[in-house]
């Protein structure tokens, strides 16, 4: 065998080892990210559970809640509209009933409901996991940049809920419960269309909430600068109010300006963010020089 012949084989079989290497990584990444799903399933199954055990109070308490007077944000704006003499601001009627059009409607708005609640209880802990598969892969830098990070997402996200559930809904159950084109309709809500408001109002505010974490992701990626920010304010503003009105689900503009109002603040804090972030760079880099 020629000298070519035989570096060509040790490099044939160096390129063989490597590419077993590599495929041996990915596969023990895949087995890496298995485990946290399993967790995460697991996790969200507890949760579940516990959302069963004491269904009555989730039922009553929290999905059925924006429907009664004795809501906190109804007195509360009551308490407004007798100290200030608003008319019309106290809420003194929800004019809708609930009703179920499906055999199985009850028992599926339970299994539903159980795993809306546990999606909500688990989020902390399925940040925590997302955070567990990802820091291995980060330097120390990054890891130092980067802590706080299920503290915050979390934070944010538990605020984006707890307004659009006490803020948003209630404002968007009682303006479309109490639109009347004739006294010849009734309202007739069915229990699906119900939930999924509630859900989707108050979800969709929570991960609204999360866009100072979007922000710190991609600035420190590179992608996004406050400078950018700063000189997209106008556009942004259109984006905000579209999205407002695709979370409300009314034609009231108080309504959607509520929901645009934090979003506007978010905007501004992630710029915040977004300047601290290029600030660290620069400070980096002049230590690296």
């Amino acid at each position: 065998m020629s000298t070519t012949e035989r570096k060509s084989l040790v490099e044939s079989i160096k390129d063989k080892g490597k590419n077993l290497e590599a495929e041996m990584s990915f596969f023990d990444h895949l087995e890496v990210l298995r485990w946290h799903l399993v967790r995460s399933v697991i996790a969200i199954c507890i949760f579940a559970g516990l959302s069963f055990t004491f269904y009555d109070f989730v039922f009553n308490e929290i999905i059925m809640g924006p429907k009664s007077l004795n809501f906190w944000t109804y007195r509360m704006m009551c308490l407004v509209g007798n100290k200030f003499n608003i008319d019309g601001f106290c809420v003194e009627h929800i004019p809708f009933n609930i009703i179920n059009t499906e055999l199985a409607g009850q028992f599926m708005l339970q299994i539903n409901s159980c795993l809306l609640m546990s999606l909500l209880l688990g989020f902390p802990y399925i940040l925590f996991e997302i955070w567990l598969f990802i820091k291995p892969a980060l330097t120390d830098i990054e890891r130092r940049s980067a802590r706080g990070f299920v503290f915050y997402a979390t934070l944010l996200f538990v605020l984006g809920v707890l307004f659009g559930y006490y803020v948003v809904v209630p404002l968007s159950v009682n303006f479309l419960a109490n639109i009347s084109l004739s006294i010849e309709i009734t309202n007739q809500i069915t229990i699906d269309s119900y939930l999924s408001t509630i859900a989707t109002l108050s979800l969709g505010c929570g991960i609204v909430f999360l866009l100072p974490i979007l922000i710190f992701i991609l600035s420190k990626l590179g992608i996004m600068t406050p400078e950018f920010m700063r000189a997209s304010r106008r556009y942004a503003t259109v984006i905000i109010l579209v999205v407002a009105a695709i979370i409300t689900p009314t034609a009231d503009v108080i309504t959607m300006l509520t929901v645009a109002t934090p979003m506007f603040l978010l905007y501004e804090i992630s710029i915040l963010v977004s300047a601290k972030v290029k600030k660290q760079k620069l400070a980096q880099e002049k230590n690296n020089i």
